[in-house]
């Protein structure tokens, strides 16, 4: 294939294309994730392979493999932790394609650092058969997902965790589990469905965050496993959303994460013994995000993801945070992470990433003050060969402010730039932030201006920017992505004649909606594994979704029959003009085929010109590489001859 595409790039009568090396972009990354032991002899490293991501446990000194655990295609190890010197837990998830998140499994499984005792603990497959290794299931017990709650640092023996029963609305309730055994000890039930855990220093549960089936959170507290809850929020009645982060070291006060109706959401301390709330930090454009915690799970700050990444403490003279700033300093231009720590603090896992560098990871002696490089996420990306982020922000037709990011190839000089723009998918909570992105970088490096705006609806802006795309698929989050075009186009940014859009997932929705709102502003539109009839949508929904999903797909979808036809490009295909290119897999939990082959028939009912490709083993995304090359390949020649530089030599 790679052979035709090149074919294409040389037809007589066309300007050449820009030659694009594509695989830095398409390769899996070669970790992920690296944690040091609390002894600090051994290195756990998460690494992806084949579309699924394994574990590998080396030593520190020689960095030799002592053990490695693979699981079976698309299924991942999403979060792993030193609960001793020696030994491992993990959790896996399950992706249905490489443009989905990976869903937890709820099975936790034990390794030691030299490959003894791989076990699995808890998780549905206990019941089952041998999975993808080794390790030898359990005898027959419930049917549940587990989740860890606290992995117990001064007990090397156990970690809370959270047990889930298998149904669509299940009571969760925190059982202590030997990391050995898996042998289960239940040391807190709560009243709301699909409830979150949060302990205090002493490793007693705490808090508890759920909600019942109106889909509203609820807090409760108590004072120590002895105690009985006490609901203290309601979203209903108080219009609050209250998520506890943790406790101090004394317990005395509790952080809280805080989205009201107005403004980004805030961090709040708790003193527990009198209810009395004290707003600690909240930016005035977005969210907190991440919460920085110390070696024994203590939050100190948040992490803000704005114009640039920025991090917050509650308490700037605290030891954590005076290290954090020094490798702030040390690693200029990048956002700075610690992933993990040695028991006693000394050493440190750092990674550092950036706009154009996917990361690479450090092992820091905050006595030496020594960093040394260990691994990198990506061998194949130069960061010197790829285009910056740059912050934006204009106002919507209605006066809302929106923030994203744009990225111009190298040598745009100040001229008009063919813009490819790029939806984002969920649609709501997720948000396009400053950090390395292979779809931007790979466009970039073809010629092409990327713009990534947060449209209403996205996360990270508040609760009220959030709701405010409740029911808008169509609608004012589609005007958004207008807004934001022809705003590029008055600041000089993109040539008018020379304009496309492309997304994944809602960003497919987006795009082939985008092309029939605004028949005139586009000169292609390209659909990967999105969904483009809303009616279709909302009946899986409905017969498939728990009581919650029901409500959400009610509350943020719609259903009014005649007003889910008029959002879907399915009914809107005679109003496209320009050519659209579809991808799918025949796989796809998420957004099934039949919405790219509904699409794709009613294009070619209106005439319009449709390519398509569909492979019948992939899911939301495509996992094999040699998928992946083809998917990319043909994209960039999609491209290219409606917007790229055999456009702009022959004016077709």
């Amino acid at each position: 294939m790679l052979v035709a595409v090149g074919l294409l790039w040389s037809w007589p009568g066309h300007a050449a294309a820009p030659k694009v090396d594509i695989e830095p972009f398409i390769v899996d990354s070669d970790i992920t994730d690296v944690k040091i032991s609390p002894g600090g002899e051994y290195l756990a490293l998460s690494v992806p392979k084949d579309g699924q991501t394994g574990l590998v446990i080396i030593t520190r000194g020689d960095r030799k493999v002592t053990t490695s655990m693979r699981f079976q295609k698309d299924t991942h190890v999403s979060g792993f932790w030193w609960v001793n010197d020696t030994r491992v837990l993990i959790s896996i998830a399950e992706t249905f394609g490489t443009r989905d998140e990976p869903v937890p499994t709820g099975e936790l499984y034990g390794v030691d650092a030299d490959g003894k005792r791989k076990e699995l603990l808890v998780g549905w497959r206990v019941r089952g058969t041998e999975f993808g290794s080794r390790i030898s299931p359990q005898k027959k017990e419930e049917l549940v997902a587990a989740f860890l709650v606290d992995p117990l640092p001064d007990d090397d023996d156990h970690v809370l965790v959270s047990v889930r029963p298998f149904s669509k609305d299940p009571f969760v309730r925190v059982e202590k589990m030997n990391v050995y055994t898996g042998r289960r000890v239940r040391t807190a039930t709560v009243p709301v469905t699909h409830a979150d855990f949060v302990t205090d220093n002493r490793g007693q549960v705490r808090f508890a965050v759920g909600a019942m089936s109106d889909n509203s959170s609820q807090l409760f507290y108590r004072d120590s496993d002895a105690a009985g809850w006490k609901r203290i929020n309601y979203e209903a009645e108080s219009g609050r959303i209250e998520v506890p982060l943790g406790f101090s070291p004394d317990d005395g006060t509790a952080y809280l994460r805080v989205s009201s109706a107005r403004g980004p959401d805030a961090i709040v301390a708790l003193d527990v013994a009198t209810g009395e709330r004290r707003e600690l930090m909240r930016d005035g454009v977005v969210d907190p995000v991440t919460i920085y915690q110390d070696g024994w799970g203590r939050p100190l700050g948040a992490r803000f993801l704005g114009a640039k990444p920025t991090m917050r403490f509650f308490d700037d003279a605290d030891p954590d945070a005076r290290v954090y700033r020094s490798l702030e300093k040390a690693f200029p231009d990048t956002v700075v992470a610690i992933p993990s720590a040695t028991g006693d603090g000394r050493v440190k896992v750092v990674l550092a990433r950036s706009d154009i560098d996917p990361g690479s990871f450090y092992l820091f002696d905050t006595v030496t003050k020594n960093a040394d490089f260990i691994f990198g996420r990506n061998k194949l990306v130069d960061p010197p060969e790829m285009s910056p982020m740059k912050p934006v922000s204009l106002r919507a037709r209605d006066g809302l402010e929106l923030h994203g990011f744009l990225t111009l190839p190298a040598g745009a000089g100040g001229r008009p730039s063919p813009l490819v723009v790029l939806p984002h998918g969920g649609p709501y909570w997720v948000y396009d932030s400053w950090g390395f992105d292979s779809d931007v970088q790979l466009l970039a490096r073809a010629g092409y201006a990327v713009l990534q705006i947060n449209f209403r609806g996205s996360g990270n802006y508040g609760r009220a920017f959030r709701l405010a795309g409740a029911r808008e698929w169509g609608g004012a989050m589609q005007d958004d992505l207008t807004d934001a075009t022809r705003w590029a186009i008055q600041e000089g940014i993109a040539d008018p004649d020379r304009i496309c859009l492309y997304g994944a997932s809602y960003g497919g929705y987006a795009s082939l909606m985008g092309v029939a709102r605004e028949p005139d502003l586009y000169r292609c539109a390209v659909g990967y594994v999105g969904v483009y009839d809303l009616q279709m949508m909302r009946r899986e929904d409905m017969r498939q979704g728990s009581l919650g999903l029901r409500t959400w797909s009610r509350e943020w979808v719609g259903n009014d029959a005649a007003a889910l036809a008029a959002a879907s490009p399915t009914t809107l295909a005679d109003r496209i003009k320009v050519p659209v290119f579809l991808a799918a897999g025949g796989e796809d939990k998420v957004a099934p085929i039949a919405h790219s082959e509904a699409m794709e028939r009613a294009l070619k009912r209106a005439g319009v010109a449709v390519e398509t490709l569909y492979y019948p083993k992939e899911g939301h995304g495509f996992y094999t590489v040699e998928h992946r090359r083809e998917f990319y390949s043909r994209l960039l020649d999609f491209l290219d001859r409606h917007i790229g530089s055999r456009r702009a030599a022959t004016g077709e």
